[in-house]
């Protein structure tokens, strides 16, 4: 049964509220601040009944006040209801301004307070169960330091586990910031060369002059600065991974040399008369589209297919729907412990405006938006604004109250339209089945509300 704590000084109070509910609820009593403290410290009750007017009263609701904070710092999900007396309503408000759930005011309407409570369970219910599936979403969607529900990453995962105890040579395509670099270590990590080195090379990172003798190495006298021999990266990476980056950018001349050494598994250091044997694993990755680099002579065609047995494309964030979400809410919590910050969530606008936002610079851009956002914020939640997403505007989403149920309909059924056709970019058909209505239906809805859909 779920658990209910009535925290109130007046034992005739106590016994008429726990009297009255107890048949609803597993219902508990605490008189006094520390008390009521310690009870939720040791049963963790689901809804919590407080009177704020807890002695000493002459201090008026301070010491009722306190009570709720310390409860939420050490539950902060626990539904509070607080009660106070008529001419009280001030200090109601400021309960609700720190977290409770709730209010009313005495004389007690047993009628009334069960409402009250069964909507303050239900919420609670709701909330564990998704805390439930968002732990068990994290855990399904979690592989070798990466995250990913959507379809197009499943695939990445299931693709991994398959390639990464064999050889052969992996070509990893995706826009900067979708996480090639995390594939290329989980593929070395899974593979019988895990307790070898994995080197990892950005092609475009080193100067045209310096790039041939850091890949292949030197001999001593091989050119004027060349004071002793020097292994090159490639030989440091023998019995373990090599991994090229951005071999796109790789110039042309040293492409015959790699070919060289990918169909040999040899390299003679600059300067050098003798072939050194590597042992070796080659994983690639680009960000440009390499069979168009070949057809414009910019990529060699035989190297393109010898770096390219085993192909895998990371999707660009933009086209892994609720992903987005799954690892904003990682990185908030992330970088909520490394500075030392709590934060309750993202708000639902910022929610929506990370679903419509492109995100050119993917799960790179995203997390360094999000850590802006965790160390520049002062409110428990991140809002759209913390962001500083471009071009993305809300002016749209209302933050008044709706008057009236009509309207607190119409404004649901209109946040929910547009949010999902977001995340199925414009798709009618998918949209209406997402939101378990006909296409006909939602056709309807948006002639309705007149809503302007031709931007998604």
């Amino acid at each position: 049964m779920r658990k209910l704590l009535i925290v109130e000084d007046d034992v005739g109070i106590q016994t008429q509220l726990k009297w009255g509910l107890a048949g609803n609820w597993s219902v508990s009593v605490s008189g006094a601040r520390q008390e009521a403290v310690d009870a939720v410290k040791a049963d963790a009750p689901d809804v919590v009944i407080l009177d704020l007017g807890l002695p000493p009263h002459e201090d008026g609701a301070t010491e009722g006040l306190a009570c709720l904070k310390e409860m939420l710092a050490i539950s902060p999900h626990t539904k509070i209801i607080v009660v106070t007396g008529n001419e009280e309503r001030a200090n109601a408000l400021e309960a609700i301004g720190l977290g409770a759930y709730d209010f009313y005011q005495k004389p007690v309407d047993m009628t009334v307070l069960k409402i009250i409570l069964q909507r303050a369970f239900h919420v609670s219910e709701l909330e564990r169960e998704h805390e439930r599936l968002k732990r068990h979403l994290a855990e399904s969607s979690t592989f070798e330091d990466m995250l990913g529900y959507c379809s197009g990453m499943q695939e990445v995962f299931a693709a991994i586990k398959k390639v990464a105890g064999t050889d052969a040579t992996v070509l990893i395509t995706g826009e900067s910031g979708t996480g090639k670099e995390l594939v290329a270590r989980a593929l070395h990590k899974r593979s019988s060369r895990k307790d070898g080195p994995m080197i990892a090379i950005n092609c475009g990172g080193i100067p045209d002059t310096l790039i041939e003798s850091e890949l292949f190495g030197y001999e001593k006298g091989a050119f004027t600065d060349a004071k002793a021999r020097k292994i090159g990266l490639i030989e440091k990476a023998s019995g373990g991974t090599l991994f090229l980056d951005e071999i796109g950018e790789l110039p042309i001349q040293l492409q015959v040399k790699l070919l060289r050494f990918i169909q040999e598994r040899k390299i003679q250091r600059v300067g050098g008369t003798v072939p050194v044997d590597v042992d070796v694993r080659i994983i690639a990755a680009t960000n440009v589209d390499l069979e168009k680099a070949v057809q414009v002579g910019k990529f060699r065609e035989d190297l393109f297919f010898r770096v390219s047995v085993i192909c895998l494309h990371l999707p660009p964030l933009r086209e892994r729907g609720d992903d987005v979400l799954i690892l904003a809410r990682n990185f908030l919590a992330k970088f909520g412990r490394l500075h030392h910050k709590k934060f309750k969530g993202l708000t639902p606008k910022a929610l929506v405006a990370m679903q419509s936002y492109e995100w050119p610079g993917n799960v790179r851009e995203l997390e360094n938006r999000m850590q802006r956002a965790v160390i520049m914020s002062s409110e428990p939640v991140i809002d759209w604004n913390d962001l500083s997403l471009p071009g993305v505007q809300t002016g749209e989403w209302d933050d008044s109250e709706p008057k009236t149920l009509r309207e607190a309909r119409a404004i649901a059924e209109m946040s929910l339209i547009r949010k999902s056709l977001m995340i199925h970019g414009g798709n009618i058909s998918k949209a209406a089945e997402d939101m378990e209505i006909s296409r006909p239906t939602l056709h309807d809805l948006i002639k309705k509300y007149e809503m302007n859909v031709s931007g998604h």
